[in-house]
Parts: C-alpha cells; sequence; structure tokens
C-alpha cells in the first residue's frame, strides 16, 4: 500500500491498522519518505539484524580477529 502524507495524518488510525499486515510506504512530495510497519515486524528486523552481526563476528573470530573478551583482556594488559 502505497499512501501520500497527508493522507497518512487524515486517517492515521486506519494506517497503523493496515500496517499490522502489511507495510504502508509513505510518500512526501511524490518521493517515498517513509515505512510504516507493525512492531511485530520491526522486532522480527531487529532480531534478523541481530543474528547478521553476530554472524558476522563470529566469522572474524573464526578467522582470526579476537573476540570482545579476548580485546578486553589484551587492553587491561592481561
Amino acid at each position: 500500500m502505497q499512501i501520500n502524507a497527508t493522507e497518512l495524518k487524515n486517517r492515521l488510525g486506519q494506517y497503523l491498522d493496515a500496517a499490522e499486515t502489511a507495510p504502508v510506504i509513505v510518500e512526501k512530495s511524490g518521493r517515498i519518505k517513509s515505512v510504516l510497519i507493525s512492531n511485530a515486524m520491526y522486532e522480527k528486523f531487529l532480531a534478523y539484524e541481530d543474528a547478521y552481526w553476530a554472524s558476522n563476528a563470529k566469522i572474524a573470530e573464526d578467522d582470526g580477529y579476537l573476540g570482545e573478551k579476548a580485546s578486553e583482556a589484551l587492553l587491561a594488559g592481561n
């Protein structure tokens, strides 16, 4: 669903409900400005992002980079 910012302002409650099942794309001045999504979808994106960075950190550590604890110990002079 794609709407303009004025439409969002005039019918916010309707689009908050709509965003529970699908993203609502908001245009301003003819350009996409924002996307309204449900909290559940937002939480899912955060979990995906956390998993992505954890995976990258694990790969880096496996490739020989120091992990968090080893870095802290090295900086502390242990």
